[in-house]
């Protein structure tokens, strides 16, 4: 199993209006590797809301075809947001893992 996390930092208050984006469903579910997708709302900020974007993949090489797909061009364009909309990321960092071990 191979996990990606997006943590994002936002301004606070908008990780809860943010999250359902990630979970909404489309294309992702299609792909072959693709477990499911978490957001997490992290405790530990004070001045903003940090969120982490989880996902579940079989294999690095099932994320790395996720890149290179159709449905994550369509997931990331920013047709949604008007020109004089001001986003609510204060920022972001990628990080990816190899699932060692696990209890179900």
């Amino acid at each position: 199993m191979y996990v990606v996390t997006n943590r994002i930092d936002v301004k606070k208050g908008f990780a809860e209006k943010l999250a359902p984006r990630f979970t909404q469903g489309g294309k992702i579910q299609d792909l072959e590797g693709f477990h499911r997708i978490e957001v997490w709302l992290i405790d530990d900020e004070e001045d903003y809301d940090q969120m982490y974007v989880n996902t579940w993949w079989q294999s690095e090489e099932a994320f790395k075809g996720w890149l290179k797909s159709d449905a994550f061009k369509e997931a990331h364009n920013n047709q949604n947001k008007s020109d004089n909309e001001t986003s609510p990321i204060l920022g972001n960092k990628i990080v990816k893992a190899n699932v060692l071990s696990e209890l179900n």
